[in-house]
């Protein structure tokens, strides 16, 4: 499908600007789709309709923008969001990781549920799984009062900074591998943002299948003694990472800073020894520097390209509900 007007896509799409929205390399980020006219603006059926002739140019603007944005087409519920995830036609992929989540109708999840009170460190979804989502598509109910913001991050950027300040450490890391360390406990605990326990998060109470299931996600575990959970271990994992489409842009492909000494997780090289922390720390400097903030409003849809964006949550004030669907 080719461009019919400057603004325009389809006669459906039109094109509009949302805060925080900065332009990389000539591409607007996020991508912002509005309705073209008021007789397709809040009708879900139309929208649909749109996004099933549109799929694939819908795809190559979020591998081209990293990120876009549908507003003020009047989703209104999880039913609705279902519908659009489902007419997108990416396979599901089913989320694995320390965030507490509730299951609310079809692919629909609800995102963190820790307090909201915390931030969310910045990261792309399930990045130290084997198998992670090629798309993180986010749906707001109910936009917070106050902050609350997703703000996301061009990944390459990151790299390409962290290169210039420490060319010999980026190369050194990603030449050795990284090993990650978290300790997950039995049950949830939804008043931490990395609460979900480990019997939810494999979805069995019986340890070998745990271990089993584990072992497919390329995991190893070591089990802690008096029922306090379980340690999970992976590694050797890369720190950049360049996918397929991408200009190839190197990605910040890691969770380095986000879990480097901290009290349940760890972060060091593949052998063990210790990242220097003034390292860690410059680059989460650069994290928070390069980040775009986007704030939220009723009925937006955000599809962020998981492979180029990492991504995070503010601390909100309450209400806030934003769903969520992963998709390959």
């Amino acid at each position: 499908m080719g461009e019919a007007a400057a603004d325009v896509y389809d006669g459906f799409f039109g094109v509009g600007e949302c805060k925080g929205q900065v332009e990389i390399d000539g591409e607007q980020v996020p991508l912002v789709l509005t309705p073209a006219s008021q007789e397709v603006s809040g009708n879900h059926e139309a929208l649909l309709a749109a996004l099933r002739a549109n799929r694939e140019w819908v795809e190559e603007k979020v591998v081209t923008n990293s990120a876009v944005l549908l507003r003020g087409f009047g989703v209104r519920d999880a039913v609705e969001f279902d519908a659009i995830v489902d007419t997108l036609g990416w396979p599901d992929i089913r989320y694995v990781g320390p965030a507490p989540r509730t299951h609310i109708h079809g692919r629909i999840w609800t995102a963190n549920e820790g307090p909201l009170e915390e931030f969310i460190y910045y990261h792309h979804e399930m990045v130290l799984i084997k198998e992670f989502p090629g798309k993180v598509i986010l749906f707001c109910e109910v936009p917070p009062p106050e902050g609350g913001e997703t703000p996301f991050v061009p990944s390459f950027r990151v790299t390409e900074r962290a290169l210039k300040e420490f060319p010999e450490m980026v190369e050194e890391l990603d030449a050795k591998g990284l090993r990650y360390t978290f300790t997950a406990l039995s049950k949830d605990n939804t008043q931490s943002m990395r609460g979900r326990g480990w019997e939810d998060a494999f979805a069995t109470t019986d340890k070998a299948v745990a271990e089993q299931r584990a072992r497919a996600l390329g995991m190893d575990v070591e089990w802690l003694p008096e029922e306090r959970g379980v340690r999970t271990i992976l590694g050797p994992r890369q720190l950049t990472r360049v996918f397929p489409g991408r200009n190839g842009r190197r990605m910040w492909f890691n969770t380095v800073v986000g879990m480097h000494g901290k009290e349940l997780s760890s972060a060091t090289f593949a052998d063990g020894s210790e990242i220097p922390a003034d390292f860690v720390k410059r680059c989460g400097e650069i994290i928070e520097e390069e980040s775009i903030q986007f704030r939220w409003e009723k009925g937006d849809v955000l599809i962020l390209d998981n492979l180029a964006t990492l991504h995070g949550r503010r601390p909100s004030g309450a209400p806030r509900r934003v769903l969520v669907a992963t998709c390959k």
